[in-house]
């Protein structure tokens, strides 16, 4: 075989595999290329194995703040989180220009009973993650702002 021939024949493998780890998808690309197991498919029928374990549902990011406040907060954070009802942009940081928000089950906007625990809630969530540039929001039932800090 040639030099050209056994370029072109590289080339066309590149490519083939390079499509093929494309068309999984992000998750089983990585598992793949760290060499991990991305079949989804039952065991074959017959033999005495085990059922695989399921997988623990990911909890809500709302769930994993409280859960961190519950373990590491003060008490009036603790009742402060009791209050969140959705936490939105805490998964995926970049540390150029992060944001976060916190919704929660208080009404009135700044002049009701939020603007307080606004502040405990922002505290909170900065000791919950960190960021070089980042910005967290609380808002209140109605979607108005209460309160924001850095994290």
């Amino acid at each position: 075989m040639g030099i050209k021939t056994k370029i072109a024949l590289g080339t066309v493998v590149g490519v083939v595999v390079i499509g093929g780890l494309a068309s999984l998808g992000d998750d089983q690309a990585a598992d793949t290329a760290k060499g991990g197991d991305t079949s989804n498919s039952a065991p074959a029928s017959g033999g005495d194995k085990a059922e695989p374990a399921q997988e623990k549902p990911k909890a809500s990011q709302a769930e994993q703040f409280k859960a961190f406040v519950e373990e590491n907060g003060t008490p009036k954070e603790k009742e402060a989180a009791s209050h969140v009802t959705k936490v939105q942009g805490a998964d995926k940081q970049n540390n150029v220009l992060d944001t976060a928000d916190i919704h929660t089950d208080y009404t009135g906007g700044v002049m009701g009973e939020g603007l307080g625990p606004a502040k405990l809630l922002t505290s909170a969530f900065a000791d919950w993650k960190q960021s070089k540039n980042g910005l967290v929001t609380v808002y209140d039932a109605d979607g108005e702002l209460l309160g924001n800090g850095e994290f």
